[in-house]
C-alpha cells in the first residue's frame, strides 16, 4: 500500500526545502524525500542572486535590474522577475535576522577564503562586519592544522582585488584542538561550549592569542566555524574581549553556515508541518494517461528505495529537486545525458566534442545542461510538451544556467522552488 501525501518532493536541498515550504501554505499533506546528505552543508551559506551576466560580465552592482536581459529558457526568465522577489521574501522570513542583505537590491562584496571577492544578495549575519566596501583595516586569522584557509595568502590575494583597506593574515593554533586531522565542526562545537585548555575558556584563549596581533585592526575575520548552534554568542564574546569588529569568512566544505541554514530550514519545515524522510532514494516512479484536469501522462507514484526493498509514495503532485551534473540529479555517460528517475529529456548536442570549450577556463556548454520547462517549470520533451501533467522542476536540476559562473545557484534554487512549489500546492488543492 502505498504512502499517500498531496505533493511531494523529491531532494532535500535549498531549491526542495523552499518547494515543500511554499506548497505547505495551502494546509495539504506535504512530503520531503531525500538521500542522507544535503548539499547545503558543502555550501558557502552565501545566497547569490546573479553576480555576472551570462557573458561574463560584472561584477553586477544591481542584480534585479539584469534579469530581464537574460536569454530564453534560463531559469529566471522562466519565472519572471516579481516571482523571484516574492521568493526572496519567503527565504528572507525563514532565516530571520540570521541573514543580511534584505535591506538593498545592490549585491554584497564579499570575501571569500580564497581572497576573492564574490557578489551576492543575501549573507549571513556573521559575515556582515567584513564586506569588502567597509573601509576598515582587518587582521584574517587562521589556524595551524586546518586546511582551507590560509589567511596570510588570502590577506595578500585581497590586497590585490584593490579592497579599500589594509589587511594582514596570520595564522595562529586553535586553543582546545590539537591534532591534524579534526573536522571543521569540531572546531565550532569547541566554541559553542566554550571548552576550557588548562583553565581557561577556549574564547578567552583564543582571543588573547589573536589580541597581540591586532596592530591597529579594527576588525578581525576567522574561517566560519565561530560555533553551530550559539554562533551569535561566539562572536559577541570574541568582539567583547577583543574591542574589535569579528566577522566570518566563508570558505571550503564541510560548511558551518550551510549547517546553520539547514537547520533553520529543517525548523521550518517541522513547523509548516511538512513530513521529512531522508536516507531513501527515489528510483523509479509507475505513471498513467491525462485526467480531466491536465492533458499528458501522470505520475501516480514513485518508487522509494529503503532498506532493501522499493516502498511506493502517491502524491498528486511533485516536484524534482536532485540537483545537476554534480549532485546526481543528471546522468552523462557516452550514450548520452539522461534524468535518471523520470527519464526526462535533457537538450545536449549528441556529439560529444560540442559538450566542452578548447580553453579549460572557457564558456563549457556542458555546465547549462538540464531539464528545459515551461513557465511553470514542467519539465519539456524533444518537442516542447510537458513531460508529465504533474511534475515540476528545481534548482540545479534545471538547464539554461551556468549557476557557477553567473554566481546564480542559490537565488535560481529559492526563486524556482517558491514557484514550482506554488504551481504544486495550487493544483493538489484544485
Amino acid at each position: 500500500m502505498a504512502i499517500e501525501d498531496d505533493v511531494l518532493v523529491v531532494g532535500g536541498g535549498l531549491a526542495g526545502s523552499i518547494a515543500a515550504l511554499s506548497a505547505a501554505e495551502r494546509d495539504l499533506r506535504v512530503r520531503l524525500v531525500s538521500n542522507e546528505g544535503s548539499t547545503l552543508r558543502s555550501a558557502s551559506g552565501l545566497i547569490d542572486l546573479l553576480g555576472y551576466t551570462p557573458d561574463g560580465e560584472g561584477p553586477i552592482v544591481e542584480p534585479f535590474e539584469h534579469l530581464t536581459d537574460l536569454p530564453a529558457g534560463h531559469p529566471y526568465e522562466r519565472v519572471g522577475r516579481r516571482a523571484v522577489r516574492e521568493a526572496l521574501s519567503v527565504f528572507d522570513a525563514v532565516v530571520g535576522d540570521a541573514y543580511a542583505g534584505a535591506h538593498t537590491d545592490a549585491n554584497a562584496l564579499v570575501p571569500t577564503a580564497g581572497g576573492s571577492i564574490k557578489p551576492t544578495a543575501r549573507y549571513p549575519a556573521s559575515v556582515a562586519p567584513g564586506l569588502a566596501s567597509d573601509p576598515r583595516d582587518t587582521l584574517l586569522v587562521g589556524f595551524e592544522r586546518l586546511p582551507g584557509f590560509d589567511a596570510p595568502l588570502a590577506a595578500a590575494s585581497l590586497e590585490a582585488t584593490g579592497v579599500p583597506f589594509r589587511v594582514r593574515g596570520v595564522t595562529v593554533q586553535f586553543p582546545s584542538i590539537e591534532c591534524d586531522d579534526a573536522a571543521i565542526t569540531r572546531h565550532a562545537r569547541a566554541l559553542d561550549l566554550d571548552e576550557r585548555v588548562e583553565g581557561v575558556p577556549s574564547r578567552a584563549a583564543l582571543a588573547e592569542r589573536v589580541r597581540v596581533e591586532l596592530d591597529g585592526a579594527a576588525r578581525v575575520g576567522f574561517p566560519a566555524l565561530l560555533g553551530v548552534d550559539h554562533d551569535e554568542v561566539v562572536r559577541r564574546d570574541l568582539a567583547e574581549r577583543l574591542g574589535v569588529a569579528v566577522f566570518e569568512i566563508p570558505g571550503s566544505p564541510p560548511s558551518v553556515p550551510g549547517i546553520r541554514l539547514e537547520e533553520r530550514l529543517r525548523s521550518a519545515l517541522a513547523h509548516a508541518g511538512v513530513r521529512v524522510t531522508t536516507g531513501v532514494r527515489v528510483v523509479d516512479y509507475e505513471g498513467g494517461r491525462g485526467d480531466s484536469r491536465n492533458a499528458g501522462r501522470r505520475i501516480e507514484r514513485v518508487l522509494v528505495e529503503r532498506s532493501g526493498r522499493r516502498v511506493p509514495y502517491r502524491a498528486d503532485e511533485y516536484v524534482l529537486a536532485t540537483g545537476g551534473l554534480v549532485g546526481g540529479g543528471i546522468d552523462s555517460s557516452r550514450a548520452g545525458v539522461r534524468e535518471p528517475i523520470f527519464g526526462c529529456h535533457v537538450p545536449h548536442p549528441e556529439d560529444r566534442s560540442e559538450w566542452f570549450a578548447d580553453d579549460p577556463f572557457g564558456d563549457h556548454p556542458f555546465a547549462r545542461f538540464g531539464l528545459a520547462v515551461d513557465r511553470s517549470l514542467r519539465p519539456l520533451t524533444a518537442d516542447g510538451d510537458p513531460e508529465f501533467a504533474n511534475l515540476r522542476a528545481v534548482g540545479a536540476v534545471l538547464g539554461g544556467a551556468d549557476f557557477a559562473a553567473e554566481k546564480s545557484g542559490s537565488g535560481i534554487s529559492i526563486a524556482t522552488g517558491y514557484v514550482a512549489g506554488s504551481h504544486a500546492g495550487r493544483e493538489a488543492a484544485a
